[in-house]
């Protein structure tokens, strides 16, 4: 197509439409493994803009491809026409009615957001996904999605009782109960509405062909079914039947993933929230077989939810940092565990529940362990099920499991001869499957590890499909429970259903949609399911030098690769945690950590540059990182994109160079340096308006960003100066304190305030003529002279750092270098592990001490304060900030609590450069800043990030303190 034409179609649109190779890109993929260049992607604001773009694919025989989080696993959002993305704008509640327990609300409102907003009443929505803190209710009632509580609370579709469409001819026609009168007057429109109505009837109304439908669709008993349209909802409707239930179209386009209209308002049925005295047992067994047996004697309880996790899962989650922390409910190597949840609203009944449970799993005698979760146990092991689909991208290698028929669904009572039957399939093609999810409703998410990168598994993948295809026919199951036909499974509904019954699906397709505008290739006239894939089956992979080592993950590609597009990083900050703080800021997809994954890999697998990192997409994709780190842990894949970030700009910059700002910031130490020998005029300066205006305009600093003071005498000079007040001839243990570049020329006080308190503590301090951390380096691309800054502190530490005598830092951006970094740079790796192995943040070193006994209350004041603390992202993602809880809590009258404040903004020069003040405000501003503000004026704020206390000085005007300047005011001197 002319890119005239989509010129003239951005100007009729008050949102934005993208055509740039970059946005196409990251709209070429979902969760799936497919991969289709779509012709653009339309980020629309209101129903006028869709009906420009329904006029827009009929006219220019394109069509639309609606996409809400992208966390389809079926490829349900990728297509080669306009990708239509309605999570930005489209995220109103438009209405709500607590009396009759009813909401209506825009497709791109998330599923836990809409259930915070609900919960204030006692109203829930009750499907519930693993992705529900970022997966929004337009997807789920494309997908009639479904997740952990159907068994009590059923699935998207029961709770649908109202859709606002748009046709494909543009027309706004909302589908609700229709009486049988009602209907016989929509049969005598002449609309497309009418003409929908009217081919409904011809093709349903006839007896044999019910019969046909009854006999050919899943088994009705079956509640998760997502087998092309939902005709079979139809015929039980009053027009088609005798029973008394109204025809409500919405059960025909739950479920049909876009392919019919483009939904605009949704109105859903709610329910009260579920009893709050809650009891889990999480069945541990030995093998599968056994963990299936037990389920339908389970069933027979009175359970909320019926989860399974397998080995495979289990084994993943001891190399997640976030998921370590959720298993420890863990007993032994279990082969699975089944979590099974009982509510009720008295403590006594559910503890009733729980023990009769209990029993019957003790005298089935299948399972080996049998813990009893409560409280907040409860959310950890929920979390870490939800993290499994996430976690399978942790496996290292071109090997992955493969989403094909991982979504299949049969009768409980069918189940264990189903997986038996299946595991027979599995093992005809030395195929070891991963079995996790709904084993309550009859639905295991079975997925065969594959390298679709190879031509022989792409065939296997298509012949595993079809045989669990035939499987799951024989049982009279459902290939889709949840997840949705898409490309992968559409080709297999005439199989699943019937032909007489497919071609009934095709009509109502080609009358709803007569141009095939509406998502075309899913359902009815599918793509191929083994065509289109991520990977170009046995391509040459291209070979990738890089200065960091990603050997860990066999290269940088495959770190990247690591991403399936799960989309943790759309989490938003009510949800907890600090990824990705710039989509949180932005809400653009652009600015997620899965787009710079995916932009990476399809860069570094498609450019014919020598260089292939040298691309100005690449640059923009990475513009707004902020190197949090937080993907590192709380992505279930462990995508390291600060690393991703690091490399790209040493390789971009090795072609086009870096400009004055950029050296200026790499370079801070020397210039510190130089500043602290005339620190009183580099203060002036750097606070006098004239000059300071001058300075920010010459090096692109953001104006209303403050300038920090430069220390007049620098941390190694004041230890020279005061070596003897220093050492210590007795002392309970001996350290060493690695001083930073940010403590020695800008944080001065705060490192003879550590050192003063672990002398007054009773610690011996030694500190050698360290290097700077290249903390400032790396966050610039400038590797080499990270590497150098690397090697040369790993060869002053490698002999000295030991268990006995471990490496302590205060920065956290710079010591945790140590653990992170200069893994990837040292040379001498061996002696880069064993120090890391050894380094600790103060608090992190004071804590252990405090566990040991060697530090108590009792050296501290008892006077009374109250603290709110903020702890630095690298802290999060490498360490834990419980740490500087315990230390801080140590005065026995200190009260202190944790701000959930995810990433601050500042991170490091980001805050300082113009075009990124906005942002860094924005995301300052979303917990942090609030939080501060709420606080009494009495109250400390403190914080260990020195990014972070001046991010809160600009944003709150409040002095933020580091908790070991709290520490060592309070220690009795």
């Amino acid at each position: 197509m002319e890119i005239t034409y989509l010129k003239k179609l951005n100007q009729l649109l008050e949102g934005e439409l993208h055509y740039d190779d970059l946005m196409k890109t990251l709209y070429a993929t979902d969760a799936s493994v497919y991969r289709m260049l779509p012709l653009a992607v339309a980020i629309p604001k209101s129903d006028n803009d869709l009906k420009v773009l329904i006029d827009f694919a009929n006219n220019h025989k394109t069509s639309l491809i609606p996409r809400a989080a992208g966390t389809s696993l079926a490829g349900q959002c990728v297509g080669k026409g306009i990708v239509v993305d309605v999570s930005k704008h489209f995220n109103a509640i438009v209405d709500f009615n607590v009396k009759d327990m009813t909401i209506t609300v825009q497709p791109g409102v998330i599923r836990d957001e809409l259930n915070n907003f609900l919960e204030p009443y006692g109203l829930f929505f009750g499907p519930n996904t693993s992705t529900s803190n970022r997966c929004m209710i337009g997807g789920m009632v494309g997908n009639n999605s479904s997740g952990t509580t159907s068994i009590k609370y059923g699935v998207t579709r029961d709770k649908v009782l109202a859709l606002k469409t748009l046709l494909s001819d543009g027309s706004e026609v909302i589908f609700s109960d229709i009486s049988k009168l009602e209907f016989e007057k929509k049969i005598n429109s002449d609309n497309l509405e009418g003409r929908i109505y009217r081919v409904l009837n011809q093709e349903l109304k006839n007896r044999s062909v019910q019969d046909e439908i009854r006999n050919q669709f899943p088994k009705k008993e079956i509640h998760r079914r997502n087998t092309g349209y939902a005709i079979d909802e139809v015929i039980k409707t009053e027009p088609f039947s005798n029973s008394d239930i109204p025809l409500n179209l919405c059960k025909l386009l739950s479920g049909s993933e876009g392919t019919l209209a483009f939904t605009t308002e949704i109105t859903l049925k709610l329910d009260v929230l579920p009893p709050a005295n809650t009891v889990m047992i999480a069945a541990h067994f030995n093998s599968i077989e056994n963990c299936l047996n037990a389920v339908e004697s389970v069933m027979k309880h009175d359970l909320y939810t019926c989860e399974m996790m397998d080995k495979t899962i289990l084994d993943l989650t001891k190399h997640n940092k976030t998921q370590e922390v959720n298993r420890q409910f863990v007993t032994g190597d279990p082969e699975a565990i089944l979590m099974c949840e009982v509510r009720d609203n008295s403590i006594e009944v559910v503890t009733r529940k729980a023990y009769s449970l209990l029993d019957t799993l003790n005298s089935g005698g299948l399972s080996y362990a049998n813990p009893l979760l409560v409280g907040e146990d409860i959310n950890k092991a929920i979390e870490l099920r939800k993290a499994g689909l996430g976690l399978l991208g942790n496996i290292v290698g071109d090997k992955k499991t493969a989403p094909c028929i991982e979504d299949t669904a049969v009768l409980i009572s069918d189940l264990s001869n189903y997986i038996r039957d299946f595991t027979a399939i599995m093992n005809g093609y030395k195929q070891k499957a991963v079995y996790y999810a709904h084993a309550g409703a009859g639905e295991l998410h079975l997925r065969p590890i594959l390298n679709l990168k190879k031509k022989e598994d792409v065939v296997l993948f298509r012949k595993i499909t079809t045989d669990v295809a035939h499987l799951v026919k024989k049982y009279g199951g459902s290939m889709s429970g949840e997840h949705g036909d898409g490309i992968v499974r559409a080709e297999f509904i005439p199989m699943m259903i019937g032909e007489n019954n497919y071609k009934i699906v095709k009509q109502i397709k080609q009358v709803f949609d007569p141009n095939n505008i509406f998502n075309p290739g899913k359902i009815v006239d599918a793509f191929s399911m083994d065509k289109s894939l991520r990977y170009q089956p046995d391509r040459v992979e291209p070979e990738i030098n890089t200065l960091l080592d990603f050997s860990d993950s066999l290269g940088i590609l495959r770190e990247a690769e690591k991403c399936n597009g799960s989309g943790d990083c759309r989490k938003l900050p009510e949800f907890g945690g600090t990824m990705c703080p710039s989509y949180r800021a932005t809400r653009n997809e652009k600015d997620t950590t899965r787009a710079r994954a995916n932009a990476l890999r399809e860069f570094l697998t498609q450019s014919d540059k020598v260089n292939k990192f040298n691309h100005e997409e690449l640059k923009d994709v990475f513009d707004l990182c902020l190197s949090c780190k937080a993907c590192s842990s709380e992505c279930p894949s462990s995508v390291n994109v600060a690393a991703l970030k690091a490399e790209f700009e040493y390789q971009y910059q090795s072609i086009n160079g870096s400009n004055l700002r950029t050296k200026v910031f790499a370079y801070n130490n020397k210039f510190n340096n130089i500043g602290s020998r005339f620190s009183g005029i580099s203060n002036l300066m750097f606070s006098n308006v004239f000059f300071s205006s001058l300075i920010k305009k010459g090096l692109g600093i953001a104006p209303k960003r403050s300038l920090p003071n430069i220390s007049s005498v620098s941390l190694f000079k004041w230890i020279k100066n005061n070596n003897k007040q220093i050492v210590k001839s007795k002392y309970t243990k001996e350290i060493y304190f690695f001083i930073d570049e940010f403590t020695n020329y800008l944080d001065t006080k705060i490192g003879k305030d550590a050192i003063m308190l672990l002398g007054g503590l009773n610690y011996k301090v030694n500190i050698l003529p360290n290097k700077e951390s290249g903390r400032a380096f790396l966050s610039k691309g400038f590797l080499k002279q990270a590497q150098q800054v690397a090697n040369e502190n790993v060869a002053l530490y490698k002999d000295l750092i030991s268990k006995e005598t471990p490496l302590i830092g205060i920065e956290p951006s710079a010591i945790l270098t140590f653990k992170d970094e200069y893994l990837k740079l040292a040379n001498d790796t061996g002696a880069a592990k064993s120090i890391a192995s050894h380094t600790y943040l103060i608090e992190e070193f004071l804590q252990s001490e405090i566990a040991t006994g060697n530090i108590n209350p009792e050296q501290f004041t008892s006077e009374s304060k109250t603290i709110k603390f903020h702890g630095h992202c690298h802290q999060k993602a490498l360490g834990n900030q419980k740490s500087s809880f315990d230390v801080l809590n140590l005065p026995k009258n200190y009260k202190v609590t944790i701000i959930p404040s995810g990433c601050c903004g500042m991170a490091g020069s980001f805050g300082y450069e113009k075009e990124h003040y906005d942002v860094s405000m924005t995301i300052g501003n979303q917990t942090l800043f609030p939080a501060i503000r709420k606080a009494d004026s009495e109250v400390v704020i403190s914080a260990n990030g020195t990014s972070c206390r001046h991010q809160i000085k600009d944003g709150t005007q409040r002095q933020a303190l580091h908790p070991i300047e709290i520490l060592y005011d309070a220690l009795i001197k």
